[in-house]
């Protein structure tokens, strides 16, 4: 009898740096624990609007180049990536929705066996899914592509051989933009305050924002270690 899998949920936004710096985390959690953790992903609105979130929010902090400078501060503290020198004052995304509309369609068709959820060396350990939000994220936050627009998602998805009209469908039915909806009330069921954030043990532990590998794994191994889900007394 096969053990049942450890649950982690994922909540973050495609725009969000700490999840990018984060990314590193996550793949390496799949790598030491993959075949006993099931990761379950959602994507949730911290930059819905970026012109109220950066534009308004940061009007006294120099607005957008402020908010460049910021995140660019953040992504010297982790060597293991590289932002652009114009992010967030060239190509400026206007909302991280786009994308989440994208990445619930290419779930849905996973759900149903249209996309494979077979993991890939040549993506590091990746599903195929997992290599596009990658890509997504990447191409923000690496090449300051602008996100938000279809034309760079679907030029992204068609690099992975995903069935673009299919996803076109979902997104044009609703399909994709309800399971989008979905996600935003799990969070609000669970409290999620921001990005990213790693739930467990059916939502009785949470992790957020730039928390270390040791302990996220450490979460993890103390739930495998303790199927019954009892919490240890120390």
């Amino acid at each position: 009898m096969k053990s049942q899998k450890v649950k982690l949920s994922y909540f973050s936004d495609i725009l969000c740096v700490w999840a990018y710096t984060a990314q590193a985390r996550l793949d390496e959690l799949k790598k030491q624990m993959g075949d006993k953790l099931e990761i379950d992903y959602h994507f949730i609105p911290i930059f819905s609007c970026t012109t109220t979130r950066i534009g308004d929010g940061w009007k006294d902090k120099g607005g957008y180049s402020g908010f460049s400078k910021h995140t660019k501060s953040i992504g010297k503290k982790f060597p293991h990536v590289n932002i652009h020198e114009k992010i967030w004052t060239q190509n400026i995304p206007s909302s991280s929705a786009n994308a989440h509309l994208f990445f619930k369609a290419i779930q849905l068709l996973q759900t149903k066996n249209t996309i494979s959820t077979k993991l890939h060396k040549e993506f590091d350990g990746r599903s195929c899914f997992e290599e596009f939000v990658w890509q997504v994220r990447s191409n923000f936050f690496e090449n300051a592509k602008n996100i938000a627009d279809q034309k760079i998602l679907f030029e992204l998805a068609e690099q992975l051989d995903f069935p673009i009209s299919q996803i076109e469908k979902l997104i044009q039915k609703g399909d994709a933009m309800a399971a989008l909806f979905n996600d935003i009330e799990i969070k609000d069921a669970h409290h999620i305050e921001g990005s990213p954030t790693y739930l467990l043990n059916e939502g009785r532990q949470k992790l957020y924002g730039n928390v270390s590998y040791n302990i996220i794994a450490a979460n993890v191994q103390e739930i495998i270690e303790k199927p019954d889900n009892q919490a240890s007394w120390c």
